[in-house]
Order: C-alpha cells, then structure tokens, then sequence
C-alpha cells in the first residue's frame, strides 16, 4: 500500500506570500480550544521587512557553464578523449559506450559499443589509432561477491566507423568485486596502465586490504598491456615497487587507498594525482609516488582512523589537501589544467564534490613540496562524478544527473547588495527575537511527517517577499526518476523558516534558526535555474538573539531533560555546505513544503484549517490549486497511530532518508525509499548491501519478517560507524526504530 495518492496532474503554479499571524510572546496563556474554519488566515499581508540578501563569503571567482547543451546521457561516469582525434568517449553504468565530436556545433553522440553490465571507466591505448583498443573497468555482477566479479576489458574498435563489436572482448585482469570497485583507468606518459581498485569493502575496510600488499584491493596498480607475462594477459613493469617484495602483488604501483574516484596525469610533469573518497570525516586528494602508502585503513586522510592495525612496509604520506565533511563528502578527482580560456587556472589541479557541488583548485609546488594556492573555484548544483581533459589541455565536468558537460567561465560581477545579516534580529523576520514574534507576513506551517532531529521540537514559518507568489508543482527535473513528484517553486528571495529547540531543567531552550534561502537565477531546471543556500543562527544563552554560525558549523554541548533525569546532549551547528547535502535538485530544495507534506491541518492561533487550503484562499499561488486537498497528495503521519505500520513506516523513511535514497539522490546504495513506489520497486528486496555488512549473518537491505538481517533496521540502531541517517543526528529516534522493526517484522 503506498503512503502517498499523488495527483497526475502537472498542476498550477504556487505563490508563497506572507499574512499576519499573532506570534507568542514571553509567558504564553493557554491556548483556546481551537475551532475549525475552511481557512485559517482571511487575507495575506505581503511580507516587506526582508533584510536577508547577498551572501556572508565572499563571490566565488567561477561559475560552471554547459558545454555541449544537446547532449545528455544516462548516469554517465566517464569523459575521456581519444588519443589522435578531436572526439570524446563518453561510458554510462549501464554499459553503453558513445563517442562524439568535441566541437560543440558538431557534437552528435554515436554508440560505440553496449556490453550490457556496469561500467566504471573506458580510457583507450596511446596507439588507438594503430590497433583500437578501447579498455573498461566493468563490474560482471554487482549484487554478488566474486573474486573475479571486477575486470579491465580490452575492446578492438573500427578506428574509422568507431564502433567496436562485444565479441571481441579480452579480459586482460580481474579483482574481486565489492563495496568499493575503484575502476578508474589512466595510461601514464610511460605507456603503462594505471588502475585504481578500492578496498572491496563497504565500510572500515572490513577486509583489511588497505595495508596488505598482499592483495590488489586497495591500491592502484600499474601494468603492461602490450606484453604478456607468465601466462597472464599483461607484463608487470621491472621497477614496480614491489617486484621484489616476497608474497607481495607485484602489480601494486601504490596502496592504502579507501576510493580513489578518479586518477588522473599531469600532461606537463607526469605526476599522478588521485580523489580519495573519504569514510568518516575527511575527503583528501593525493600527489601520488611510487611505492607510497596513503595509510588507508590505518589512518583517513592524515588522521588516526584504525591506528591499532597493522601498517605496510613503507611510511604513510600525508594527503596534499584535505577537506572535513562540513564542507565535501565525495570527493571527484580532476585534473591540472593546461588551457588557455581560464589563465588563472594555468598548472592548477581542478578537482570537485560530487554531494556538494562545489569545486575546487590547488597549486602545488614539487620543489618545496607544499601547496602554494588553495581556494574554491565555484558551487554549483551539479553531482561531478568525473572531470576529462582535451588535447588542449581544457577541463571539463561531467554531471551525473543530466549527464551534461560543463566548463568553467568567469563569475559575472555581482554588485554588493548589503550586508548579510550577522544576527537573527537583523533578518527582517521577527519583530522581537526575544519572543520570537514573527514579522508581519509570515506565515506558519507544519509537516505531516517530520524529519527527526534529536528530540529537537520546532517553529516553522515561511516568508515570500511582497506578493510574491509560488508555483504549484512546476519542479520536475531530473527525469526520468520513477517515483519523484514534483516541486513548488518558489519566487526569488523567499526564506523558509525553522526553530530548534530542546526541553531543558528550566523550560524550552532554543538552539538554532536555520534559514533556507532561495535565489532565482533564470534560464532552465536543466541548467541550474535557481540556488537554495541555508544559514544556522545559533541562539545566546540569554534566548534574546542569534548569532550567524561559521560556514563551517560547529558542535556544542547541552544540558537537557529527559524522563531519567538531565543529561548533556550533543548538538551539531551544519556548516553551509552540508545544508546542500539534502536541500538538492532532485529533492526538489524543500523538503518539507510541498504538496504531501503540507497537506495537513494547521492551528493558526485558535483556527484549525487545512494548509492548502489557507494558501490556495489567501492567493499564495499562481494559479488556483487543481482540485481540495482531498483529492491532493498526502503522506502519512508516522506518529499517528491510527494510521497503519506500513503507511507510517513508508512515511518515516520518506522524510528522513529519500533525499538521498532516490534516483540521482546522491546516496552510494542503488535503492530508493520514496513511499510513492511499491516495496517490490525500491530495489531493496534480497538485495545485498555493498556499504558492509556489520558482521550480521547473510544481511540484506530489507529482509521481509527478518529486521534482525535487514540493513534498513539494522542502521538505524546505531549512533556511530555506519549510523543513518548520516548526517544532521547523534541520536537513535528510538520510537521509529521500533516502528520500522514491527513494519518489516509483519512483511510477507
């Protein structure tokens, strides 16, 4: 039974406008018993107070533009040139492989070849235009361990018509296959083949291959494909490091290494570079030596992780650069830039996000071994799952949604607007922090199912400028993504609203006023027409004002009251990036104000009303709603008991996790938990989790009676290595992981 009865209708479009609310103030009587009404406010009053404008940090130098605005692929995951012509090699995970012109006026994607199983990278030999080969990283069967389950693949393509025929496959090596499948393929300027492979696990290198250069699991290696050796399909090169080393893969170029998404050469030097995906805290990007060890699972990054474990044979290096999770979470190595469009760019590694969007640049001097300039190039709304470099030495990023190519171009100047509000009574959005009186304008609402935040209670109200007006249901890209509703999209400027506060000895305390903030840039969804950032303000002990929180958030301790008594709680601040984390594209930004998640009743000061209802009357959209909300969406209340377990399970998982558990959400595990599809649609049954399996007996995502083997359970118990949801919680929802048991538990 799903949760959600969506409506077919693309429907209207939605204006969010303010009207005026009697707020709370000091010592608040007790409310009268409410009455219900068809709508809750009479008539808007347009909010013009807004104070909240530009931006805290400085402008980013660069923006991301589309390069080749026909072209688009599925879930592509590799952008590489051919050695000899003026065209590109694009490979999707599905298999298909397509080439095209790199001129933008001639660009017409042709297939290439279509083996039919997951793909993680293609590069094509130094001599193609002399033999063809065309070489992929695929995965023969993701959903099940196999020693041989990964392998580099050797192709031959007719060089004229570029296409190559199945049939003439060559399996040149295999690796086992598991959470981590590296895959990224790159020959250096010696001729050999330079391959990374990931540890193989899913989570804290539970195999142990990180330090073991026994094994090829995490490493990358370096193999000769032009020669064979002793019975095998490749040479191994006479000065690998470890040729000599007894028991020692002698194909291992450099080990330690988690997930080096994307290796790439320095055209000018012959330096490798690689992004390294980080677990817990730290994404880091390596200059990689020969014989280096990246101290993977003994350390992430330059920090302790496992430091008990034993170490391999040479000392471990220090990552060039490092970023904390407030701020990257995927990082997607690119590569040094040798172009002429971008002169600030010039010897700069370029490399990117794929959660946050944002990118990044570092100049590196190798005489005195230190970074010389490290700064932020752009954010964007893109999931940068590779970078590929042309003959001219230009960079490109690949776009997991749309499978756009985009490149850099200068910012356009942008005149200062004011000052950004360093205090919450700066903002234009209480007429008295101290009461937390809201502004002539604003307009309060609730949710039907609410995203758990530590026990945190909430405020919520939102604030669209002047007459603003919302757009009902008109944000639908990315598609295809079976199972994704539409949107509402919001004029430019408006600010959504939500107060955190916890029980403490001496009454309610608030913690934090988050703001999500949207800026209507123009063009198309396809191209990025609007950005949502989110800034925390953090309240003073005194509860009279808030403080504008660091971009990179910050951690604090509380006091606060439980039934056993007080007890301290900790409280994480998100830093901005982080907010990007799930406030994405193909969440729609707001994950809270759309049509079932809204479609609820609200106590407006006494008045109880339906919240569509109250917007459609008071005109806060384009156009009048398609139909009552009756007949609308609506997602179940997960704390409802007279709803159904399943109805209020899908709808807890909805809320919390489908931001990231949906197409192109970001999530590394390929399944979805939107209640808008079928269990049997998710992905999840007798499926295998490829993120570790914790030591439980033969695990499974979702185990149908069994909550004891299913993944989906299972994480949700724990409060540190593996806990989901991942970020924004220190705290296990006991309640919902009950529910979510007793959901599984009565499946068939």
């Amino acid at each position: 039974m799903r949760v959600m009865l969506w409506a077919a209708t693309a429907a209207a479009l939605v204006v969010v406008t303010a009207y005026l609310f009697t707020p709370t103030t000091g010592a608040k009587p007790a409310d009268p018993e409410p009455g219900r009404k068809p709508t809750g406010i009479e008539k808007r009053t347009p909010w013009t107070t807004s104070k909240v404008v530009g931006s805290p940090e400085p402008p980013n130098p660069y923006t991301m533009v589309k390069t080749y605005p026909k072209l688009t692929f599925n879930e592509a995951l590799e952008l590489t040139a051919i050695p000899g012509k003026k065209q590109w090699v694009v490979a999707e995970r599905s298999g298909k492989i397509y080439t095209f012109d790199m001129d933008p006026t001639k660009a017409e994607k042709k297939l290439v070849l279509d083996v039919k199983h997951t793909v993680y990278g293609v590069v094509l030999h130094p001599k193609f235009a002399e033999n063809g080969y065309l070489y992929l990283s695929e995965v023969v069967d993701g959903s099940k361990e196999s020693p041989t389950g990964t392998r580099l693949v050797r192709y031959t393509a007719d060089r004229e018509k570029m296409t190559a025929d199945a049939k003439s496959e060559k399996v040149i090596f295999a690796w086992p296959n598991g959470g981590h499948n590296g895959g990224c393929l790159r020959f250096g300027p010696d001729g050999f083949l330079y391959l990374s492979t990931g540890d193989g696990s899913g989570i804290a290198d539970s195999l142990g291959t990180g330090q073991d250069i026994t094994s090829v699991l995490g490493k990358i290696l370096r193999i000769d494909v032009d020669n064979s050796y002793a019975g095998k399909e490749y040479g191994i090169p006479k000065d690998n490091p470890f040729v000599s080393t007894k028991d020692a893969r002698s194909e291992i170029w450099a080990y330690g290494i988690r997930q080096s998404w994307k290796i790439s050469f320095d055209t000018a030097t012959g330096d490798l570079w690689a992004g390294e995906i980080g677990q817990d805290l730290w994404e880091s990007v390596y200059k990689i030596e020969k014989g280096g060890n990246y101290g993977w699972s003994v350390n992430e990054g330059s920090h302790a992780f496992r430091p008990e474990r034993k170490k391999g044979p040479t000392p471990i290096l220090k990552p060039v650069v490092e970023h904390h999770h407030t701020e990257a979470r995927s990082i997607t190595g690119g590569f040094v830039y040798h172009g002429k469009k971008q002169a600030g760019l010039k010897g700069a590694y370029v490399y990117g996000d794929f959660d946050t969007g944002r990118t990044w640049m570092l100049k590196y001097d190798a005489k005195a071994g230190r970074v010389t300039e490290h700064k932020e190039l752009a954010k964007t709304n893109l999931r940068i799952v590779a970078w590929g470099q042309d003959h001219d030495g230009e960079v490109y990023a690949l776009n997991f949604i749309d499978g756009g190519i985009y490149q850099f171009a200068l910012a356009p100047k942008v005149e200062p607007v004011g000052e950004f509000p360093r205090k919450l009574s700066q903002t234009g959005l209480f007429a008295d922090t101290k009461t937390l009186t809201p502004e002539k304008g604003l307009i309060p609402y609730s949710v039907n199912s609410e995203l758990w935040s530590d026990g945190a209670s909430k405020e919520r109200f939102i604030a669209v400028p002047g007459e603003g007006k919302i757009e009902f249901e008109t944000i639908t890209y990315p598609q295809p993504a079976p199972g994704s509703v539409p949107g509402w999209r919001f004029p430019n400027g408006t600010v959504l609203v939500k107060t955190f506060s916890l029980e403490s000895a001496t009454g309610k305390k608030r913690l934090e006023t988050r703001l999500l903030v949207v800026s209507v840039l123009g063009g198309t969804e396809e191209y990025g027409d609007q950005v949502w950032n989110g800034y925390t303000y953090i309240w003073n002990d005194e509860q009279t004002d808030a403080e504008l929180a660091d971009k990179n958030g910050v951690d604090r301790e509380y006091a606060v009251k439980t039934a056993a008594g007080e007890t301290k709680q900790k409280w994480h601040f998100p830093s901005r990036a982080e907010c990007n984390l799930c406030h994405t594209v193909t969440a729609k930004y707001a994950l809270g104000v759309n049509t079932a998640q809204m479609n609820r009743d609200h106590n407006y000061g006494g008045v109880v009303a339906n919240q569509l209802a109250t917007l459609d009357h008071i005109g806060m959209f384009t156009k009048k709603l398609p139909s009552g909300p009756e007949k609308l969406a609506k997602l179940a209340d997960y704390r409802d008991e007279k709803a159904s377990v399943e109805d209020r399970a899908r709808a807890y998982l909805h809320a919390n996790c489908s931001h990231c558990h949906r197409k192109w959400g970001g999530g590394n595990a390929e399944f979805q938990l939107l209640s808008t599809l079928a269990v049997k649609d998710l992905g999840e049954l007798d499926v295998k989790p490829g993120q570790g399996t914790f030591d439980i007996k033969e695990p499974r995502i979702l185990v149908p009676g069994d909550p004891a083997r299913s993944m989906i359970y299972h994480r949700m118990t724990l409060t540190g290595l593996g806990r989901m949801p991942h970020i924004a919680s220190n705290k296990v929802d006991e309640p919902a992981v009950k529910l979510v048991h007793d959901w599984i538990k009565q499946m068939k």
